[in-house]
């Protein structure tokens, strides 16, 4: 969300006073800054750009060239850091130039390396920086002693522009290097996830169902020893060892169920969220309108959804009743689950419900949670639609 100037508002600095606070004494700090970094990264640019130029005709020009233009990200990295400190702007790190080995080999790491737009609107900063920062220099340090009642106004309109320059020149480059930046934080979480199902799985095996078939197994060795002694007693061990089989083919069934029912698989998403609406302490309304079916993966991940949220509905939310809706809309999978219970419900504080927004977040999805105080919950869903293969 961007203000009328189209600053972001969680980077935008509070209103300027008279008073300099701590923002004011920040940002004449940056503007005076400007000047010896400047002069720093303007030499480096100028000796960069005509050094290369000249060895180009040579074979030693070219990975010049791209070993400078990786220098010149590094110094976008440390004005980038400066920013940040100093005027609260916080740019994403554009995504780094792949390694020859990752890319292919050393020539077309090389072309990549050249043509980096990154690497070059750092050069292009670096030499703008040079009067711009003679300007802020001047103002801000002669200001600190003739232009003491206007200063912070002064000031701050001269760190807006700073703020513009940094988002425009040291920013990722485009949309697509932003929509790699969250495709790499999505993966992190996807791989997270799986680790942390994994564990889940193993956890329930061992305790669970294992448990339990250990211990049979342990009773029926004692049935069998004691088969001609005590055949009475032995009767009884193969008795509770059959009821201990009954319970481990049902932990296991609960087990399978959780990681992909069959229901789901052979009759879809209707008659499987039936399933789970059923066991459900609060009676629930299931009505979904599917022109077909989708997608494998996209059609498991609504299943969990739904039954981790009719979870919470029976342990937290003290409600009468739910309702469960499923629909496509375009390119798009809608699930709506609502209740009326008790409601302050979030996504904050590490609860079930992050847990749910990062997996959904992580496969372009949208989770969104409504719900006041008293008012119960209303949680909306988005997946992308992918057609079934």
């Amino acid at each position: 969300m961007t203000t009328s100037q189209g600053i972001p508002d969680n980077d935008r600095p509070p209103p300027v006073r008279a008073v300099f606070s701590a923002v004011t004494w920040k940002e004449i700090a940056h503007l005076v800054s400007n000047l010896p970094l400047a002069i720093i990264g303007f030499v480096y640019a100028v000796v960069m750009v005509t050094g290369t130029g000249v060895l180009s005709v040579t074979a030693v020009g070219l990975p010049l060239l791209a070993c400078g233009l990786y220098l010149s990200r590094q110094l976008g990295r440390l004005d980038r850091a400066r920013a940040r400190a100093l005027l609260g702007v916080r740019v994403d790190e554009p995504t780094p130039i792949p390694g020859p080995r990752r890319a292919g080999g050393f020539f077309p790491w090389l072309w990549t390396s050249i043509k980096d737009p990154v690497g070059w609107r750092t050069v292009l900063y670096q030499l703008v920086r040079l009067p711009w920062g003679l300007l802020t220099f001047t103002v801000a340090l002669s200001g600190l002693f003739v232009l003491w009642p206007v200063l912070p106004y002064v000031v701050r309109m001269l760190a807006n522009a700073d703020r513009a320059m940094v988002r425009g020149l040291l920013s990722p480059s485009d949309e697509l290097e932003r929509r790699i930046a969250e495709l790499e934080s999505d993966r992190g979480v996807v791989v997270d996830t799986a680790a942390a199902d994994l564990r889940r799985i193993e956890r329930d095996l061992h305790d669970g169902a294992q448990a339990r078939l250990v211990a049979l197994a342990m009773g029926l060795g004692l049935a069998k020893e004691k088969l001609l002694e005590d055949p009475e007693g032995a009767a009884a061990m193969v008795d509770e060892a059959h009821g201990e089989v009954k319970l481990a083919l049902q932990e296991l069934r609960d087990l399978a169920r959780g990681i992909h029912p069959a229901v789901l698989t052979d009759r879809g998403l209707d008659a499987a969220l039936s399933s789970v609406a059923a066991r459900c302490v609060v009676p629930v309304k299931v009505a979904v309108d599917l022109p077909a079916r989708p997608a494998e993966a996209i059609e498991g991940i609504a299943y969990f959804v739904v039954s981790e949220l009719l979870q919470n509905v029976s342990k937290h939310a003290r409600a009468q009743g739910a309702s469960v809706e499923v629909w496509r809309t375009g390119p798009r999978l809608l699930i709506r689950v609502s209740d009326d219970g008790r409601g302050g419900a979030g996504t904050s504080g590490g609860s079930g419900l992050a847990g749910l927004a990062e997996r959904l977040g992580a496969v372009d999805g949208v989770f969104v949670v409504h719900s006041p105080e008293g008012e119960g919950t209303v949680v909306t869903a988005e997946l992308p639609w992918r057609d079934r293969a």
